[in-house]
């Protein structure tokens, strides 16, 4: 053990309750790293500590201040751009017991709430009171409400309600010397001052650690009606797309899942749905014109070569569940990566046809699940490793030629995911080295010492 570790590990459990400082080895490991696959393992963190109340986080980034020693705050470890990656000396501040419902306020229609709460089980809450929070990343179940913060999480219903920063009013925030801030205000409109939420919302821990945050609830639906779409190709598929959105139909959620992630679906839950379409659209429409949407739906594709059935209330769900863990069986390695662009919504089929020309060009395979609603893609690109030359090099360059197309287009290289390591080499192909330069400005502002995740984002 280094001395600066030794002094560490003194100072922090002088200053913190027993119990909250751990440093066994296998805790160390599991709070490494997230779901995102890096050509470099990352390397253990000095110490791990799960604080339970904000004087805690306080103490914290006091002793790392002192010490000048890097914090990564995390939550469930559900990213997958390598994020909450370890990449030398570090404490990982786990905010995962930080878990308290601090209040709901039902006739507000907000929620206060620690970070380290799941998302789903703030739903569960706040059904009693016939509410909804919004934003609903696949990882819902498992995801922590700071770490969909850090990450200005999206997810299926984000077509109509948005991403995470949409359903954000007020931040507490513990600074990089352990003070604290509150940004923000308890009302859905306000205008006071710059917007500091919403820069808070979505910096990946680099600014400041989110020790609670208000959050916007929304009336759950009087009525839900979903209906799945086969068409014959996945570009047929994505025009389908932009046809529901000229009828003005605003479906909650606007989801594409294309031919290759249908068989693997139907292995895993005795469906046939590839058989009946090569890509399939899921809408679920929402609120007290649901049936009259649904009826819509049913006149603009009237005659056309569309396979579309309407689903009951437990088909429904069971598809809506399908979709979101259609990439479960895919998780990104080194020979299969997963990617998450946005594009302007007119430019979705071509982008789809320009990387499909890619992907056969390089003989890599690609599948596509998509947040076509609002135009926010996530190819997977992936090669066998005993077949071609050099596949490493091929699946390389087509992951390349996926975001470069997506900017080409007018897009993003990331739609939801976040920057962290994986996609950080990307971000001066989209941003200039001035716009670059004035956030590394605001993280030196905020963060003099860089000890707030440092390497991440930007």
């Amino acid at each position: 053990m280094s001395d600066v570790q030794t002094k560490l590990i003194e100072m922090l459990q002088t200053a913190l309750p027993r119990g909250l400082v751990v440093l066994d080895d296998a805790a160390l490991l599991e709070n490494s790293r997230d779901f995102g696959q890096l050509a470099v393992q990352p390397t253990l963190p000095l110490v791990v500590v799960f604080p339970t109340e904000v004087s805690h986080v306080q103490d914290v980034m006091r002793v790392a201040t002192e010490l000048r020693v890097p914090v990564i705050s995390r939550g469930a470890g559900t990213g997958v751009s390598g994020g909450v990656h370890v990449r030398g000396d570090a404490i990982i501040l786990n905010l995962a017991r930080m878990n308290k419902i601090i209040e709901v306020r039902p006739d507000d229609e907000v929620a206060i709430v620690e970070p380290g709460v799941v998302n789903h089980e703030l739903n569960s809450a706040v059904e009693q009171f016939g509410l909804m929070y919004a934003p609903d990343p696949a990882s819902y179940k498992m995801s922590t409400l700071g770490g969909n913060i850090a990450t200005n999480a999206g997810g299926l219903r984000c077509a109509k309600y948005g991403v995470t920063r949409d359903s954000v009013l007020s931040l507490d925030i513990v600074l990089s010397d352990g003070r604290l801030i509150r940004v923000g205000k308890n009302t859905f409109k306000g205008v006071a001052g710059y917007d500091l939420t919403a820069l808070f919302t979505g910096s990946e821990g680099t600014l400041g650690v989110v020790v609670r945050a208000v959050l916007r609830l929304r009336y759950l639906p009087v009525d839900e009606r979903d209906i799945s779409l086969l068409f014959p190709t996945l570009e047929e598929a994505v025009h389908g797309v932009q046809l529901i959105a000229r009828a003005r139909i605003q479906p909650a959620i606007l989801e594409l899942v294309d031919n290759s992630t249908l068989r693997v679906l139907d292995e895993q839950y005795s469906t046939d749905y590839a058989k009946a379409g090569g890509a399939m659209v899921l809408a679920r429409l929402d609120g007290y014109g649901a049936i009259r949407e649904e009826d819509a739906i049913r006149k603009v594709f009237h005659g056309n070569n569309v396979e579309l059935s309407l689903s009951g209330a437990e088909a429904a769900t069971k598809l809506i569940e399908m979709r979101r863990t259609s990439r479960g069986d895919t998780k990104d390695d080194a020979y299969r990566t997963g990617e998450d662009v946005a594009i302007p919504k007119s430019k979705m089929v071509e982008y789809v046809h320009r990387l499909q020309a890619v992907a056969q060009a390089e003989h890599v395979d690609m599948r596509m699940i998509s947040h076509v609603g609002d135009g926010n893609l996530h190819p997977t690109l992936s090669v066998d490793p005993d077949e071609g030359e050099n596949p490493l090099e091929r699946l390389e360059r087509a992951v390349d030629s996926s975001v470069r197309i997506a900017l080409e287009l007018g897009g993003t290289i990331t739609g939801e995911h976040g920057i962290g390591l994986i996609k950080k080499d990307w971000l001066p192909w989209e941003q200039s080295a001035e716009v670059i330069q004035l956030q590394r400005s605001i993280k030196a502002l905020l963060d003099p010492l860089n000890i707030l995740n440092p390497g991440k984002g930007i």
